[in-house]
This record gives structure tokens, sequence and C-alpha cells, in this order.
């Protein structure tokens, strides 16, 4: 039995959700896959895997094995990608994941830039405003908004701002305090503020204040561009609305009472040795994310 390839294909039975998934990823045949976790399952005197009609679940004794199995295989391939050369050269896939917003006005183009710089990289990139776990996902690099433990900062932060249109301002008032909010009609952009409170800040502290929501959005270019249109006020990160702001569509209001700003992190599992891959893109892409969001607060 070679013992990596049953190790192999067990993971991938787990992450795919059922033997049959596994074996259509890896274009293997189903009785392939299936007697070779069996024979694994025998050598080790053990079941590793709950079958059911529905799904394939690990047993406790399988999700102990699955973590060791992640770590010898991450191991093996660590030290394949060495002797290949890829810590002495910028080669292979890298994969990103960012906010979408964020990875759209910005992330992309560093991308792109960093493709043109490095040939022998290609570059997988996701963008999400799901928060992600690396190992399980596999996933190289994350840019993360927000304040975070070990991680790489990129020198600039962000901040959360009010705004609405002049039109909506000149029709309803101009808010000078977070409790004005309370007459006034809201965007709420669900993955940032909660529907019924908005929280800023007073002094060193937080208050949380009542609102109306009369719009709840899941994206940021929603509740932007319905601020646009005078539906209200909305709530939402510094370079998501800085072209609208700059542009006149809309205005910001509430500034003293905003929150401390949050860091923009590049973050990474850090275990052993970073790929070439993985440090040309940090030391690539920290400079430039940093000299764009400079360029892009108004």
């Amino acid at each position: 039995m070679d013992r990596l390839e049953a190790m192999s294909l067990f993971v991938a039975a787990v992450e795919a959700g059922s033997l049959s998934a596994a074996a259509r990823h890896l274009g293997m045949p189903l009785a392939t896959v299936s007697r070779k976790v069996s024979e694994l399952e025998r050598h080790l005197n053990t079941r590793l895997l709950n079958r059911s009609a529905r799904r394939l679940t690990p047993t406790d004794a399988g999700q102990a094995y699955l973590a060791a199995c992640r770590r010898i295989l991450d191991e093996v391939g660590e030290a394949e990608r060495a002797a290949a050369g890829e810590y002495s050269t910028p080669r292979g896939e890298l994969v990103v994941t960012a906010p979408i917003v964020f990875g759209r006005l910005h992330v992309l183009t560093v991308v792109t830039d960093f493709l043109a710089a490095y040939p022998e990289v290609d570059i997988r990139l996701t963008l999400s405003d799901q928060i992600t776990h690396l190992l399980d996902e596999h996933i190289d690099l994350a840019v993360r908004i927000g304040d975070l433990p070990d991680s790489s900062l990129v020198a600039i932060r962000v901040g959360v701002v009010v705004c609405a249109s002049p039109a909506y301002l000149a029709a309803h008032g101009t808010p000078q305090t977070p409790g004005a909010l309370a007459a006034h009609s809201c965007i709420t952009f669900e993955n940032l503020s909660a529907p019924a409170t908005w929280t800023f800040a007073d002094g060193k502290s937080e208050v949380a204040v009542p609102v109306r929501s009369r719009l709840r959005v899941n994206t940021a270019e929603a509740a932007i561009d319905a601020a646009i249109g005078g539906v209200g006020l909305t709530k939402v990160l510094s370079y998501q609305v800085a072209v609208a702001v700059r542009s006149g569509a809309l205005q910001a209001v509430l500034r003293e009472f905003e929150p401390p700003p949050w860091p923009v992190s590049l973050v990474h599992a850090g275990q052993g040795l970073l790929p070439v891959k993985l440090r040309a893109f940090l030391d690539f892409a920290a400079p430039r994310l940093k000299e764009r969001l400079t360029q892009a607060m108004w």
C-alpha cells in the first residue's frame, strides 16, 4: 500500500464529502478510491469514516488522523517544492483571498502588476467578504481588514464613515450627533453593521445608537448605490466610498464620531519556511497597497 497516496485519498474524500465526489475530482475510478481508503482503515485497524447515503464524515479517530495527514502531506509538499527549486525562484500557483470591494479596487491591480513582474507565478484570486480558514481552504495569503494578531501590516488604516447624498441631506437635514440618526432613514450593509444599532466613538469608549434600517443589503456596492439614489444614510468603509465622496455623489457626516480606523493586514499561515512566491508577493504587495490606499483617502 502506498501510504502517502492513501492519506491523500482519505483527505480528498473528507474534503469532497463523498468517495464518488473525490473520485470525480481526482479523475480516478470510484472503486479504486474506495479500495485504497478501506486498505488504509485495515492497516490502521480502525474505522476512519462514517459512511451514509448523504455525506461522508470522519469518525473521532478519523478526525485526529485527518489533521495528521494534512500536516504530513504539507511537509512532504514543502520538501518537494524545495527540491524542485521553488524556494530559490518564485514559481507555482499562489492562492489569495480578499474582501470583494477592496479586492476589486486595490488587490486586483496589484495582482496583475505582480503577474507581469513574475511570469512563472500563477495566482488564483478569490474575492469574498466571508472569513476563510487558510489551512482548510489551502489559501496562501488573505487580505484582511481589522485588528488581527500575527499578520504583516500594511502601514495604512481604513475607517468607517457615514454618508448620504447631498439631495437627501438637503431634504432631511444633516445629523450633527449619532443620536440624530433615529430621525433618519438608514441603509445597513449587513457585513459591517447591525440593522437596529450603529456604533460610534464617544471619547475613548463606544456608544451604540438606534437606527431605522429602511433598507438592508449584503454588499457595500448596493448600500453605496442606494445612498447615491437618495434612500438615506449608509455606513461603509472609507475605501469603499472614497470615489463617491470625492466626486460629490455622497457627503460624509459625523466625522468626529467615527470609531478608530482598522489596519489592513496580509495574513498567511506562517508555518515553516515561506515559499519564495509568497515572500515575493508579500514584499511586492505591501508597499503598493499602502500607496494605493494613501491616494484613495480624501
